[in-house]
């Protein structure tokens, strides 16, 4: 098979989809081959209709546009199609079909099907849908027509006249109505399912405000249940007071009928949307012709007894009286005002909330939503001027109160004098128990048929009623399924055909008739409205955020909207839920601000492309750019480290050190080279989870090459974006270095040499445990680290279908505590800065030891210095140090530092390199040993060994030093020494770093910084 190759023998080819062997089973032709396939990928009839000749030479696997290729749902009624993969565009047929390790898009169950399961399934049933009338707009008025319309608007009317009352009716439905215009713009971003507001917040803005809006929007509409359900119970007991009927007292009176009521309300959602809907439109019949009766009772001529009452058909002076306000008691002001209507033009997202139930929400949405708004809005304004050109504010109802002819004018109070009536008593002496300023049921007294007024109101509670028993469960349903919180799960499981929430009815007619015992909901009341208003604000700001991030992914097909008007709405809701009841709002953000802490805690496993991911990316990219103009400085310097781990979970103690002087600080990647076991790339998901489970702020990074120190180098140079870049290396220390073939050693010293060519720093760690824990765990350990190599610049293909049967372990990995994550207590972190590379190894440990676990630990700094001026040495170095700000107070000199080595130690040095010299016989030809040495540069010649004499035995006694004086540090800090290329083989530079760091119990981190100042005692 003819596949891309990095190097001599990476196969890319790991990369593709998964082939079906239903398809390519071996035996087909090619053309055989891609007719298949077109018919599983596109349509039956590839190419358009030409002659046999000419349509073999324009086969193609390529399928036309379909929406089964993007849709997530299966298709009833037949087989789903796939689109093809690019492997399967450019493969060829005769190639083996094997299914590669890593897998994209590839249908579930498309391998080895029988012929029975090709065979097309009956189609499910219909569940019940309706159109945007029927289910969005109906649904939306009756839950904006409630008691306020009966019974305040003509109060609100008298207080505020007409002229402010149309300004706070408008003020509220333009509220309402750009509230509309958002939900329609989200709406129509896509294929909207159950769950309503809560599915248009959460999919919007993501799961954590989403999340906390759907709860309590859910518990809202189920309280509302009770407080639609109370006001008709409330009627009801008042006209049977008038008739003489009492069951019990008033109270248990309302809690009676309530309950009663409520059951037969859960009866009618429970028997499904079908009934449900029908009721809705009986009580919008009921509403509609107690509409007319008032309009036709404005028109008929008032009688004596309507008079009385202050009614006297339509007037163009009652009209221009009532035009100006007359603020009257407590309540008397504009924001008062605005406060007792605005809940009545709530109840827009009825519709919404049944997303799930309706044909097409996206065109339902909008279009019933607005019409709703439009509508109730003209119901608000005529009955506000009808009832104020019709009715005087202030009337006795006394038949008595007529102003005879010989009766003066001159002492008659009110607009009534002119049409023979005079009030003027019980306007002096606020005893007026009619009129619009005093009687309540002005709308019943009005009308041609004062019954169909009460039996208006009984419609709009309970429509309201039913329609908030409809949404409440629907949302939570949508929220349990969802599993953004513990203990809910349990009611998110549906029934029939229209997953009806039973459960959630049963949770929310419980809740309902819980608040309904109360019988008192003043003080719940405001509460729901702010609620509502939460939700409306969270909307308006779900647009402005969509749109303001510009994500391609934000295309609403309803155009009619803007985002600052969003932005603009979403204030003002926050600021009106603030005038309705302060102390209200701020319980309704606890319980937000509650839940979304919670939310932000757990982190639930959730992705619906929110526009605050959108708004995250845009943001990082815009600082990374902005960080392009910021030129570096030594004050502002980090340690950015890349570290060579190999599958994270596989060197712990690697990834724990370093992340406790980057954490919150600067930038961590964990580098991955896969080189002979592409089996590693499937796990690159879990490896980022372990790094999130361990809570370590790191990112991943993985690489294909054909060997370490060329995948190393692709690491090193194209890792990071802008100044987001590493400038730190760290590996662990090879520590079978000398049982590997010399030409993986040679490797693991080239990668420090490319690391410093690349002015990087670099930093080794060797502990007295091994690094890698990943064996016997798990089969992809890196080569060049920590386990048993073999030779590295052979790569074996054929590791990708041998892979262990013992898998790794993540969990157990994740509860293997490291020493790095223990607390060090009083322990010492020894620095042997015995060479400047920039301040590098003061750095380290001063960022250790701002960490919780470190910050007991003393540090001490070690230099080199004669014996005749230590303390010259310890005063210099003790200087620098206070100068920089570390806060190290203890410097010892090492005198003895340059001394010879004890014999015992160097002759163990000449026998660990004596397996790696190259034999120079002087017999032989001259040049024959140093052509070998060209070839081969990882051999050491006598030579070598001379020139590099004084270096080795420094390391050497180096080593002496630190058993002497770090036997009980919990980390040492070394400077790492250098090897001059071309001077010091890399064998012997590596047995160097064996020397320096052998026999200790303690951690060894060698540093070598890349010889630019990391550390300034400057201000500027």
């Amino acid at each position: 098979m003819e596949v891309q190759v990095i190097g001599d023998s990476i196969h890319l080819s790991a990369y593709r989809s998964r082939i079906p062997q239903s398809v390519t089973n071996g035996k087909t032709t090619p053309a055989e081959y891609e007719s298949d396939f077109f018919h599983l990928y596109g349509d039956t009839s590839p190419v358009v209709s030409c002659g046999p000749d000419i349509q073999s030479h324009y086969e193609t696997l390529d399928a036309p546009p379909n929406s089964d290729f993007y849709a997530n749902t299966e298709v009833c009624g037949r087989r789903k199609r796939f689109r093809p993969s690019l492997y399967q565009l450019y493969a060829k047929p005769e190639d083996d079909p094997q299914p590669p390790m890593y897998q994209e898009t590839t249908p579930d169950g498309m391998e080895g099907e029988s012929s029975e399961d090709e065979e097309q399934k009956e189609p499910l049933p219909e569940p019940t849908r309706f159109g945007w009338v029927h289910g969005v707009m109906i649904r939306c008025m009756l839950n904006i027509w409630g008691v306020i319309l009966y019974l305040r608007l003509p109060w609100i009317t008298a207080q505020a006249g007409i002229g402010l009352t149309w300004v706070i009716i408008l003020l509220s439905s333009c509220i309402t109505g750009i509230t509309g215009l958002s939900t329609s713009a989200i709406a129509t971003n896509g294929k909207v399912k159950g769950g309503g507001t809560y599915f248009l917040i959460s999919r919007s803005l993501g799961p954590e405000l989403g999340g906390s809006i759907g709860l309590i929007f859910a518990f809202a509409n189920a309280v509302a249940v009770a407080m639609h359900t109370v006001g008709f119970a409330e009627t009801v007991v008042d006209l049977m007071h008038e008739n003489g009927a009492v069951m019990v007292n008033r109270i248990n009176d309302i809690r009676i009928i309530g309950v009663i009521t409520v059951t037969c309300l859960l009866g009618i959602s429970m028997a499904g949307m079908a009934w449900e809907s029908k009721a809705q439109v009986l009580f919008f019949l009921v509403i509609m012709v107690s509409f007319t009766s008032y309009i036709v009772g404005t028109i008929i001529p008032a009688s004596p007894q309507k008079q009385a009452k202050g009614f006297f058909s339509y007037k163009a002076d009652i009209f221009a009286k009532n035009f100006v306000p007359d603020w009257r008691g407590q309540e008397g002001s504009f924001f008062g005002m605005f406060s007792i209507f605005f809940p009545s033009a709530t109840g827009i997202l009825a519709g919404a909330n049944i997303s799930g139930d309706l044909k097409d929400p996206t065109v339902a949405i909008p279009r019933g939503t607005l019409m709703a708004i439009f509508w109730t809005t003209l119901s608000y304004l005529i009955i506000s001027a009808t009832i104020g050109s019709c009715v005087v504010r202030d009337a006795s109802g006394l038949l008595n109160d007529t102003l005879s002819s010989s009766s003066s004018n001159k002492n008659c109070v009110g607009i009534a004098c002119q049409y023979g009536w005079d009030f003027t008593d019980c306007i002096n002496n606020d005893t007026c128990i009619f009129g619009i300023s005093n009687y309540y049921q002005s709308m019943s007294m009005v009308s041609a048929f004062a019954p169909l007024i009460t039996a208006g109101i009984f419609g709009a509670t309970l429509s309201s009623a039913l329609a908030c028993l409809v949404s409440a469960p629907k949302v939570f349903q949508c929220l349990c399924k969802d599993k953004l919180y513990p203990l809910i799960g349990f009611f998110g499981k549906g029934y029939g055909k229209n997953d009806e929430a039973l459960r959630s009815y049963l949770l929310a007619f419980i809740i309902a008739v819980c608040f309904i015992l109360i019988a008192e909901l003043n003080t719940i009341a405001p509460i729901i409205s702010n609620f509502f208003l939460c939700s409306y604000c969270l909307i308006n700001f779900s647009c402005f955020h969509a749109s303001i991030t510009n994500s391609p992914g934000w295309r609403p097909s309803f155009r009619f909207y803007n985002k600052w008007l969003s932005l603009l709405c979403a204030v003002c809701c926050l600021v009106i839920m603030f005038l309705l009841t302060w102390w209200a709002a701020l319980i309704a953000f606890g319980v937000v601000l509650l839940l979304l802490g919670y939310t932000l805690y757990k982190r639930p496993a959730v992705n619906w492309g929110s526009s605050v991911q959108a708004s995250s990316y845009n943001i990082a990219l815009n600082q990374c750019i902005s960080l392009n103009q910021v030129e570096d400085h030594v004050k502002n310097y980090r340690p950015q480290c890349l570290v060579l781990t190999g599958p994270p979970s596989s060197r712990p103690a690697l990834v724990d050190l370093v992340s406790c002087f980057t954490k919150n600080l600067s930038l961590m990647m964990c580098g991955h080279v896969v080189t002979n076991d592409l089996s590693a790339l499937v796990q690159s998901e879990s490896h980022i989870s372990w790094l999130k489970q361990r809570k370590v702020k790191s990112f991943y990074k993985h690489v294909v090459a054909a060997d370490l120190r060329s995948g190393v180098n692709m690491l090193l140079q194209g890792s990071g974006l802008g100044r987001m870049r590493p400038n730190v290396l760290l590996m662990g220390f090879k520590t079978d270095w000398h049982s590997a073939s010399p030409q993986a050693a040679h490797s693991y010293i080239g990668i420090l040499q490319d690391a410093f060519d690349l002015q990087y720093g670099v930093c080794v760690l060797r502990t007295r445990e091994r690094l890698d824990v990943s064996h016997p765990y798990q089969s992809y350990a890196n080569p060049g680290f920590d386990g048993e190599l073999q030779n590295m610049t052979t790569v074996h293909t054929s590791g990708l279908n041998n892979i262990t049967s013992v898998p790794n372990d993540p969990e157990a990995q994740l509860s293997r505590p490291t020493l790095f994550q223990k607390k060090q207590g009083k322990k010492t972190i020894d620095v042997y800065w015995l060479s400047d590379d920039g301040g590098l190894t003061l750095l380290l440990p001063y960022l250790l030891t701002r960490r919780k676990r470190w910050a007991k630990c003393k540090v001490r700094v070690f230099v080199g210095g004669d014996n005749s001026k230590n303390d010259e040495r310890r005063q210099e170095v003790m200087t620098l140090i206070k100068k920089f700000r570390l806060g190290f107070h203890d410097v010892e000199v090492l005198p003895d530092l340059f001394q010879k080595p004890q014999p015992g130690n160097i002759h163990q040095f000449e026998k660990m390199m004596s397996s790696f010299k190259l034999d120079t016989n002087p017999k032989t030809e001259s040049d024959s040993g140093s052509s070998r040495a060209q070839e081969e540069p990882w051999w050491i010649t006598d030579q070598d060994l001379e020139r590099n004499r004084a270096k080795s035995f420094r390391q050497i006694r180096l080593n002496e030093i630190l058993q002497d004086y770090s036997r009980e540090a919990t980390l040492i800090v070394i400077t790492m020494p250098v090897g001059r290329r071309g001077v010091c083989p890399s064998i012997l530079y590596l047995a160097w770093l064996e020397l320096l760091s052998r026999d200790l119990s303690s951690p060894v981190l060698l540093v070598r910084g890349n010889q630019e100042n990391v550390l300034t005692f400057y201000c500027q």
